[in-house]
């Protein structure tokens, strides 16, 4: 077989934390099909790119994505593909949109517009995980991995209700869970500071678990406290995992507010001790100190139970509204993570009512606005959280169980800089900058470790018989672009990204390759498409949606 591509000359670093080194890597029929330490020694391709001053590394991956609706929306996603990112895990904090069923489709889009927009512009033909998986699968700018959504799933159980779970509504999250599962996904996730997920006690949660690892999955939760609580919620997420025996993978680990600043050590020796007593326990973060949610998010669990009509009758009852105020301002509610509100540190970041938009940039100053803000935006306001602690973030990304995640929300009028650029950032501003990781220990972090987390066997590496999802950096000007002013500016420094052995991201710019398709976990059955498919374009040079052939159920 020919070779379709020859990298010489690069620095290579392999994604397993190895030492780099200078050699050649061939690719043919979408795989690497030869590695050589040294370069110039005889591999030729039909293209053969100059890597001399540049690192290859394998293609990055996203731990805690929420571009559910975005690879559907926006085919280009360059929000991704320009960071190098070339896999994405979905379906994060226990709220995304498969399973889903009539009754709960519209509730979803209204519930987490703030994270993905109302999704006016998707056609909602799907209603399985792997029906979803199957739509992503006509062609998607990036690859992506799912999680079955605790939240969602007892939503269509159990509703709005804050109580346990019934015998019969038990079994059938658990038919849902088992089902997603058998259909492709990864593993599952939870929202726990987010309704209605939250109202699920331990005992749920444990039962839920026990499927996903009967599949070979793994449990990533939002646990219920990053403040006040934030180590006793970890406990509690490392016991349920423990006894359900089930893999545990922390999603954006981190200490937030005051009360934990300066204590990420603490979190890590909770997690060094479980992982001593035989824990199988990894976790993402995001290089940033500030957070980002919706406002709705920060209000009481019991000012939601009934769902989000019910929130906003609330919100109108004034009695009511002083109710939430004073959980908010002085108790801590349990959705603002136990710590009494400082709204100096809510940045509006999005709404979903464009005649809102002079909201955007502004910081709420009191609970009159944020209400006001609540009733007039619906409850799709999308915001800021300036309560992070850089000691902290810099503390648990050298943890030897760390991945990266951006936890990127891409809707809005001014998202989150993480959404653009986390991973450039990881490489210019911590490794480069810095020196807080060595760049195989970044790499290691963003490619090999979340491939082993995701039981990937040809992915995340360079090896020989591996996908070629690859990228080439330079890392002396590799950095992120996007800032707090400018969150939608596009890195520097990382020429090439390939999926599958074909360009997305070419000479600094985006072609029209649509390489993306779903990952589908270990229980589901081999599919007949495993070999690369050809590349899809469109017509007009310009990357399309394209048409669902999903069938409904």
């Amino acid at each position: 077989m020919g070779l379709d591509l020859v990298v010489r000359g690069a620095r290579v670093v392999d994604g397993s934390g190895a030492p780099g080194f200078t050699g050649d890597v061939a690719v043919a029929g979408g795989r690497i099909v030869e590695v050589r330490r040294g370069s110039g020694r005889g591999l030729t391709g039909g293209r053969v790119i100059d890597g001399r001053g540049l690192v290859l590394a394998p293609g990055f991956i996203d731990m805690h994505a929420h571009s559910d609706l975005a690879l559907l929306t926006d085919p280009a996603h360059e929000a991704k593909a320009a960071q190098g990112v070339t896999l994405e895990v979905l379906g994060q904090d226990g709220l995304s949109y498969a399973p889903a069923d009539d009754r709960t489709l519209d509730t979803l889009r209204t519930l987490i517009a703030g994270w993905n927009g109302d999704g006016s512009g998707v056609v909602f033909d799907w209603r399985t995980v792997g029906e979803y998986l199957d739509r992503l699968d006509a062609g998607v700018a990036v690859n992506a991995a799912y999680l079955v959504p605790q939240g969602t799933v007892r939503m269509m159980a159990v509703g709005w209700e804050d109580r346990p779970a019934s015998p019969d509504e038990l079994r059938e999250m658990k038919r849902l869970v088992a089902e997603g599962m058998a259909q492709g996904a990864v593993g599952m996730s939870s929202g726990l500071t987010y309704t209605p997920g939250m109202y699920a006690p331990d005992a749920e949660l444990t039962e839920l678990c026990r499927v996903v690892a009967d599949h070979g999955g793994y449990y990533c939760p939002h646990h219920r406290s990053y403040g006040a609580g934030a180590l006793r919620a970890y406990e509690e997420m490392i016991a349920v995992a423990r006894n359900a025996g089930c893999p545990l993978h922390l999603a954006h680990a981190t200490m937030n507010f005051d009360v934990n600043a300066g204590r990420a050590a603490d979190l890590l020796d909770v997690l060094d001790k479980a992982l001593a007593e035989g824990a199988d326990i990894t976790l993402d973060s995001y290089p940033y100190t500030a957070g980002c949610t919706t406002l709705a998010a920060l209000l009481p669990s019991w000012a939601a139970v009934g769902g989000p009509e019910a929130t906003l009758a609330r919100l109108r009852d004034a009695p009511t509204a002083e109710r939430i105020r004073h959980a908010l301002e002085v108790e801590g509610s349990d959705g603002s993570h136990g710590v009494p509100m400082d709204w100096s540190t809510i940045e509006v970041s999005g709404t979903a009512d464009p005649a809102l938009a002079d909201r955007v940039g502004t910081r709420l100053g009191g609970w009159p606005a944020a209400r006001a803000l609540l009733l007039a935006d619906r409850l799709g306001t999308t915001i800021l959280q300036h309560v992070g602690d850089e000691r902290n973030v810099r503390t648990v990304m050298r943890h030897r169980t760390h991945t990266a995640g951006s936890d990127g929300i891409l809707h809005g009028a001014k998202p989150h800089p993480r959404a653009y650029g986390t991973f450039p950032h990881y490489l210019g501003h911590y490794v480069r900058e810095l020196g807080v990781l060595t760049l195989e220990e970044c790499v290691a972090h963003l490619t090999g470790r979340p491939a082993a987390r995701l039981r990937l066997s040809d992915r995340g590496l360079i090896r020989e018989g591996h996908r070629a999802d690859l990228v080439l950096f330079d890392p002396a000007t590799v950095a992120s672009g996007a800032t707090y002013e400018r969150p939608r500016r596009l890195p520097t420094g990382i020429p090439h990204v390939l999926i599958d052995g074909r360009f997305v991201i070419e000479d600094g710019r985006r072609t029209d390759v649509l390489a993306g398709r779903s990952v589908r976990g270990a229980s589901c059955p081999p599919r007949p498409d495993t070999a690369p498919r050809p590349p899809r374009r469109a017509a007009s040079g310009v990357p399309q949606v394209a048409k669902n052939t999903a069938r409904r159920t």
